[in-house]
């Protein structure tokens, strides 16, 4: 059986639905166009991508570094970089590295760029993965991050769960919303991140905070079944694990019929991202200058 990780990319993060799929796809090809230009990869590179997950960044890549480049896939699951030797069917390009983002088996100085997507966020210590890509990274190397800032959109108001009104079942969604939350997930911000790179030694740095609040249908993403089998992340539960666990069968049926088939459906998402891109330089007499 596949490991949380790659069980919740090929499956949980859909809900079981292809046009929660497709849909999610598009957006996905948007985060690695803009990880890979921030990243400036050149041919003949040596591409890092940490938590490579399916490989969206790290195939993404492959694609820049020429025939004499080569892309290093790193994930903590080695189900997931089972999907990806799959892909790279036999490319000699590629070479595939199970470690986590803040213990990298890797030589100093070995890389010339550093791309992840969804990473830091899972990480206690995420300092650490910092002072690791700084340390892999050779001189002029450079990171490029996709993170999400979920402390923008959590906790959410009273009477409102993932977006919906639920306040005629408030003790209900209380109790769903019990089973959900991990501090290292939400504990943090675009505030802390930019010391976080600061102090792990990259003087070269841009970030980019992106802030949402918009409507979103359900109709538009996912019917009631693909969501109440969605887990908004691979730590997290289902909608429908979280009820069985948390609610009796009346509270589940009066939940349902707040916001499930027949429920308002109205729904209001609150989202925010961060791009980061940073380089490893040297300060000289107040200059900045790649090493």
């Amino acid at each position: 059986m596949a490991d949380r990780w790659a069980t919740w990319l090929a499956e949980r993060r859909f809900g079981g639905d292809e046009d929660a799929r497709r849909e999610s796809q598009e957006m996905f090809d948007e985060f690695r166009r803009r990880v890979l230009d921030a990243a400036r990869i050149e041919e003949g590179d040596t591409v890092l991508d940490v938590g490579c997950g399916e490989g969206l960044i790290g195939f993404g890549a492959l694609g820049l570094v020429g025939e004499d480049g080569r892309v290093i896939f790193s994930d903590i699951s080695e189900d997931v970089l089972n999907v990806c030797r799959a892909i790279a069917d036999d490319d000699a390009r590629c070479e595939f590295v199970r470690a986590s983002a803040d213990e990298l088996p890797l030589e100093d100085a070995s890389v010339d760029a550093v791309t992840t997507r969804s990473v830091v966020i899972y990480l206690d210590d995420k300092e650490a993965a910092l002072r690791e890509f700084f340390r892999v990274l050779r001189r002029g190397g450079r990171l490029s991050m996709f993170e999400p800032i979920n402390r923008f959109g959590w906790p959410e108001p009273d009477g409102v769960f993932s977006g919906y009104d639920v306040r005629d079942v408030r003790d209900v969604a209380k109790k769903i919303r019990g089973c959900y939350g991990a501090e290292t997930l939400v504990g943090w911000d675009e505030r802390d991140l930019l010391p976080w790179v600061e102090a792990a030694g990259f003087t070269d740095i841009e970030l980019t905070l992106e802030l949402e609040v918009k409507p979103h249908p359900p109709a538009q993403t996912r019917n009631w079944d693909a969501f109440r089998n969605f887990a908004p992340n691979p730590l997290a539960p289902t909608l429908q694990e979280a009820m069985d666990e948390a609610l009796t069968t009346g509270e589940k049926a009066a939940y349902v019929r707040a916001v499930g088939v027949g429920g308002r459906g109205d729904v209001v998402v609150r989202m925010s991202c961060s791009l980061v891109s940073a380089t490893r330089t040297l300060l000289f007499g107040g200059l900045t200058v790649a090493e």
